[in-house]
């Protein structure tokens, strides 16, 4: 389906290029004979990693790319007066939020401005795929050569990590008539790197794990014990001791709903219909599952849960035929688990509230276009963004532009709750210490994630950073047990993203709360955490897509899901339930979760390293293989004691929200 999507998409704009080579010479306004004096370049919109040494040459000429312009607000530091202001408890213009149109009336780009740039996307022969109604950029197509005679540049491929990525070699630009009305030009690939941040209970990857066949080993597995539904209800014996220890737990089945609203401290309420009735909570990936509903209810009815109905659930998808760059963004399919998993983690834990899913065409500009469908209109005040880039690798200009997205949701009172990443602190991708964007922004609620053991009464037994190492149980000579390697093992295979932002400044709100040494004067991120090691995972229910060019979908089958996409649903979820309890709109909640953390320094559970660490056997379906995972094996990042860079503040409580709903500071 990619492929026919992007031929088909080629050879229309080749047919408008064809007869409107008079219009596009005039919409230039003549800047080739004028040479650069007459256009205005926008070196802030050149990638970082799009430099000579990784230049892999032209770009194929046969193929199209997503371009995407900014404009700039008209009055920046208005937008973030008021967004600070809205959010902050010790300001009189606390929760005064604008709508939708007031902020547009007040800080979007005027309508000739916008018309300007429009104009000079559509005469230049470029297809636009979206515009927002806060005219705050344009979305739109072109093959490389089109983008590099409109923008004054060339256009190459790459290489960026382990993919070939298409960027400008050098500064784009626009002729001098319409620069002013432009503060960013994105003609380059990065923001494709968005992805899920979701992990698969048995997702190795390059962990030695060998998932080529799909087949279990030939040889009977060293250690065949049965997942446990809770923490503690199967243990084994592994022989040699690792601090003090030979017992271990297997690894979680996957919780249910019921076991985690248990766990947050959310059943009982849920009994007295505190469920999060009334309260919308958006959820926003790239794409559309074509049997979400179908999927939902048939867990739902498995699991005792009510059903979603077409009150309960809405969804604004675009048409398959509408779907854009799946190769680079992974697949509508690499994006069911990621949709299936938000809406029934929402679901489950707040299974009085309404559910809107926005599905972007695309993981780059798609995601703004299904963004801004709900800022324009506020459709509802808590969003839930279970996705991010690889890292901070996007142009300034870029993020920029995507920062002021963020100060409208804040300005309108909407809380924007982004998952914080599942790579840890990304130097194995990158080759640098990064945390990821959005949930970098100051701007908006990053959600990190916990291992958590869950016992036979739904009381969590334990809680600590999540950060998964394993190590392979062998089987020796003798017939003795051992480890392949010295403990906790040598294989990352997920954990919670975070770290200091060089991007952001420190927020205020961070200020007195993060440790200095580790902030150094810039943000840090999460902000704070909740449920998504995999291996205490949640159990969802799907019918995975088979055929990605027809959407055709297989036999409906439980899986065990982790990642920071869960952490921030479930996060998202209580908001819900605390917004119903106490009649209140919370909005973006950072200066008000930092400023009870300054009078209630124990509102929050602060999860900390366990002693001794805790540790888990798994045996993966795939290979037959044994392992022991170790926790809180999170990279560079550490959990510790008060606020850090896996956990941030720690995990929230209704109690603790119910005070950042009533403004308690």
């Amino acid at each position: 389906m990619t492929r026919r999507t992007t031929r088909s998409l080629h050879k229309r704009a080749l047919g408008i290029v064809a007869t409107t080579s008079a219009v596009v010479a005039l919409s230039l306004a003549g800047a080739s004979a004028a040479g650069a004096a007459d256009r205005v370049t926008y070196a802030g919109s050149v990638p970082a990693w799009a430099t000579a040494a990784n230049d892999a040459g032209a770009a194929p000429a046969d193929t199209t790319v997503q371009g995407e312009i900014y404009l700039p607000l008209r009055d920046q530091k208005g937008a973030e007066a008021l967004a600070k202001a809205v959010s902050n408890p010790l300001d009189r213009g606390y929760r005064k939020a604008l709508s939708p149109q007031q902020w547009i009336n007040r800080f979007s780009p005027t309508k000739a401005d916008f018309d300007s740039v429009v104009n000079f996307i559509k005469a230049a022969g470029l297809t636009i795929q979206g515009v927002p109604d806060s005219r705050q950029y344009v979305v739109f197509r072109g093959t490389p050569d089109q983008l590099g005679s409109v923008f004054g540049t060339s256009l190459h491929s790459f290489k960026h990590g382990d993919r070939q990525l298409i960027a400008p070699a050098s500064a784009p630009s626009v002729p001098a008539s319409i620069a002013a009305k432009v503060s960013a030009i994105s003609v380059e690939q990065s923001r494709t790197t968005t992805r899920p941040d979701s992990i698969k209970q048995g997702d190795l990857g390059a962990t030695g794990d060998p998932q080529v066949s799909r087949k279990l080993a030939a040889a009977a597995p060293v250690i065949d014990a049965p997942c446990s539904n809770y923490i503690g209800e199967h243990t084994v014996t592994v022989p040699p001791a690792y601090n003090g220890q030979t017992q271990y737990s297997t690894n979680n089945c996957g919780y249910t709903p019921k076991q985690l609203r248990s766990a947050y401290g959310l059943n009982d309420l849920a009994a007295k219909g505190i469920n999060g009735t009334g309260q919308t909570v958006a959820i926003i990936d790239a794409y559309a599952s074509p049997s979400i509903l179908k999927d939902v209810n048939t867990y739902s009815q498995q699991n005792g849960e009510p059903g979603l109905t077409n009150s309960s659930y809405q969804q604004l998808v675009p048409k398959p035929s509408e779907f854009t760059d799946q190769d680079l963004c992974q697949q509508p399919s690499g994006w069911q688990g990621e949709q299936t998993l938000d809406v029934e983690s929402v679901h489950g834990i707040a299974p009085g509230a309404r559910i809107l899913y926005v599905g972007g065409t695309d993981c780059s500009g798609g995601l703004d276009i299904a963004m801004s469908k709900i800022l324009d209109n506020k459709l509802a005040n808590i969003v839930s963004n279970s996705y991010g880039n690889l890292g901070e690798a996007v142009p300034s200009d870029v993020i920029q532009g995507e920062v002021n997205l963020q100060l409208q949701a804040a300005g309108e009172g909407i809380g924007l709750y982004f998952s914080s990443g599942d790579n840890g602190d990304e130097v194995a991708n990158l080759g640098y210490a990064s945390p990821d964007f959005p949930a970098s922004s100051p701007w908006v609620t990053s959600v990190g994630g916990t291992s958590t053991g869950i016992d036979k009464n739904g009381k969590i037994a334990w809680e600590t950073g999540w950060g998964d190492q394993f190590d392979q149980i062998v089987k020796n000579a003798d017939g003795t047990l051992s480890y392949a390697q010295p403990l906790p093992g040598t294989r990352f295979v997920g954990g919670a993203g975070g770290g200091v932002s060089a991007v952001f400044a420190q927020p205020d709100y961070q200020r007195g709360i993060v440790p200095a040494a580790l902030a150094q004067g810039k943000r840090v991120s999460p902000d704070v955490a909740a449920l998504a090691d995999p291996y205490t995972g949640f159990s969802i229910g799907i019918r995975p897509i088979v055929d990605d060019t027809t959407l055709a979908t297989g036999d409906y089958i439980s899986e065990t899901y982790g990642g920071t996409s869960l952490a921030s649903p479930i996060v998202a979820a209580q908001i819900a339930i605390v917004q119903q309890a106490t009649r209140t709109t919370i909005g973006f909640a950072n200066p008000t979760l930092y400023g009870v953390k300054r009078i209630l320094p124990n509102a929050f559970r602060d999860v900390l390293p366990q002693n001794p660490p805790q540790a888990l056997v798994y045996t993966s379906k795939i290979s037959g293989n044994t392992y022991l995972v170790t926790l809180d094996q999170d990279t560079s990042l550490k959990t510790a004691k008060g606020y850090d860079d896996v956990t941030g503040l720690g995990g929230v409580s209704f109690d603790l929200l119910s005070w950042v709903a009533q403004g308690r500071h």
